[in-house]
């Protein structure tokens, strides 16, 4: 999980975006019964991970650079959530 703060530069405040990850070639060597030479298996599973940005794009873009897609990672969904008054 990412621990940033809701605001960004100059007081902007940050959205909360969940993103739905997982790994294509893990996932195609899972299914043979091999396994990838440098992810671990549970790649192939979603995983969720958040990010703070200003818009969905933005977040997208953050997502795509700690998750490569020449590495095989897939955004596979990006949601914005709501912000909690107790957090």
């Amino acid at each position: 999980m990412n621990s940033q703060t809701p605001w960004g530069k100059e007081g902007t405040f940050m959205a909360k975006f969940e993103i739905t990850v997982y790994n294509a070639q893990v996932r195609e060597k899972v299914g043979l019964g091999e396994h990838h030479h440098r992810f671990t298996d549970d790649w192939a599973d979603f995983r969720y991970v958040e990010f703070r940005a200003e818009t969905e794009e933005k977040a997208r873009g953050m997502a795509e650079a700690r998750y490569p897609p020449d590495d095989g990672f897939v955004i596979d969904s990006i949601h914005k959530q709501e912000e909690s008054k107790f957090e």
